[in-house]
């Protein structure tokens, strides 16, 4: 049964909910801890490892992501120095320990694949012998674009062990693109997907947006077909949300019900489809190929593991502290936080400056979110031995409203919490409502830049 969301002047369906909490809950740390300090204890035999690179070609309409619209001279250059600093930096921090690994390693940005073949060549020498990963041993993700999915860059990227590739096409359409501030031609996608194919790559991911300016349920599905055409590994759809500062931000209509309804009627259309046509639903937005392999660290937990980012825009993970570089979505902003990242000593890398603490019950906020977004949910008796209580002994009237909405199911006695299809429709809406007091508080007063 589908539950109607009561509108009272604001959306329940704005942004994306992924890591909790979210950057704009961060603030300057005014001891800056020191790297070597906060890693002392923490467990570093399976880490993930981010590096981020803050560079499109172009700026989606849609985009709130911590980039640039390309690069001056030298500049690219100046930032993997800065970043091959950083790395070094971070490296001796961790301290001399045997234990040292990566379960997983991902490009993301921006454009990772802005940079040339002999800068991807330079990024990945980065992660493997300044960081010390081994990225031929792990899963290693890179996000492309059409434009930047040339086949010297495809061949570094296959050559030094990538498994996946997420290219971001949004829509088949070319008018819809153009709608979405996303200048590109279906030929050119085309021609991309092609060149991916022949590099070899074991896992191909497409991204698509649907709630675009005139967008139909006919034209969704050429989208969804042209997608499926290319029998990818993996599909993302995502809802087009618009925030503060971004090109769409003047379009107005973020608390439009009319707006919600399209999108989650298109957001069924898409699941279904794929469900159809032989893909595996994980989480709201990801669909994996039944027959896919699985491009998850078989021993890595998004909700307990530890992170290390290492770039502008990236975060890192520990037990008691999530923490970053300045953040912004402005473009003047941006480019001040770049410059002053690639003048940067090594010696500024050692400590930690923006950040939130993970102290009382935000750890069992993070925990119960991350798990409860994906399909397979959550497994209260691991939740009971990590934290000493179950869910519904921490988060009961949150849990009793999911459940009364149709949301929530529990499956196999008390052992697990799952979204229902509805639920997992409902994302975006759940995800906020396990936000904290005062992580609501210091989101409410970020001051947007």
């Amino acid at each position: 049964m589908t539950t109607a969301i009561q509108h009272t002047g604001t959306s329940p369906y704005q942004s994306y909910v992924y890591a909790y909490p979210h950057k704009t809950a961060y603030r300057p740390l005014p001891d800056r801890p020191l790297l070597s300090g906060l890693w002392a204890g923490e467990p570093k035999d399976t880490l993930s490892l981010y590096l981020h690179v803050p560079f499109c070609e172009v700026r989606c309409g849609f985009c709130n992501l911590f980039t640039r619209i390309g690069a001056p001279d030298g500049l690219t250059t100046a930032y993997l120095d800065a970043l091959e600093r950083q790395a070094t930096t971070v490296r001796e921090a961790l301290g001399d320990t045997t234990d040292l690994r990566f379960a997983t390693a991902a490009f993301g940005g921006g454009t990772p694949t802005f940079l040339t073949a002999g800068e991807l060549t330079r990024l990945c020498d980065i992660a493997e012998h300044r960081m010390g990963a081994d990225l031929r041993a792990v899963p290693l993700s890179v996000e492309a674009s059409p434009a930047t999915a040339t086949a010297d860059r495809l061949d570094v990227l296959a050559e030094r062990g990538t498994t996946r590739l997420s290219l971001g096409v949004q829509s088949f359409v070319d008018t819809e693109a153009r709608a979405a501030v996303r200048p590109q031609r279906r030929a050119d996608v085309e021609e991309a997907l092609a060149r991916i194919r022949d590099a070899g790559l074991p896992v191909l991911n497409i991204d698509l947006i649907y709630g675009i300016d005139g967008q139909t349920d006919a034209s969704w599905l050429v989208s969804l077909n042209a997608a499926l055409a290319w029998r990818p590994e993996e599909l993302y759809l995502y809802p087009l949300y618009v925030r503060p500062l971004t090109g769409l931000g003047r379009r107005g209509s973020a608390a439009d019900p009319a707006w919600d309804e399209q999108r989650l009627r298109l957001y069924r259309l898409g699941r279904d489809h794929l469900l159809a046509n032989g893909y595996v639903q994980t989480s709201m937005r990801m669909f994996r190929r039944a027959d896919a392999p699985s491009q998850g660290a078989d021993d890595y937990a998004c909700q307990t593991d530890g992170m290390i980012g290492l770039g502008c825009g990236a975060r890192s993970y520990t037990a008691g502290l999530h923490y970053s570089f300045d953040y912004a979505v402005n473009m003047h902003e941006i480019r001040a936080i770049i410059d002053d990242y690639v003048a940067r000593p090594a010696a500024d890398f050692a400590r930690a400056e923006y950040g939130r603490p993970m102290t009382g019950d935000e750890p069992r906020r993070r925990h119960l979110l991350q798990s409860l977004l994906q399909a397979e949910g959550l497994d209260t008796t691991d939740y009971r031995a990590r934290f000493g209580a179950y869910p519904a002994d921490d988060f009961g009237p949150e849990l009793s409203r999911f459940a009364d909405r149709g949301w929530l199911e529990q499956q196999g006695g008390p052992g697990r919490l799952r979204l229902t299809p509805e639920g997992l429709a409902h994302s975006d809406a759940i995800g906020p409502e396990l936000f904290s007091p005062a992580v609501r508080a210091a989101m409410a007063a970020y001051e947007r830049k």
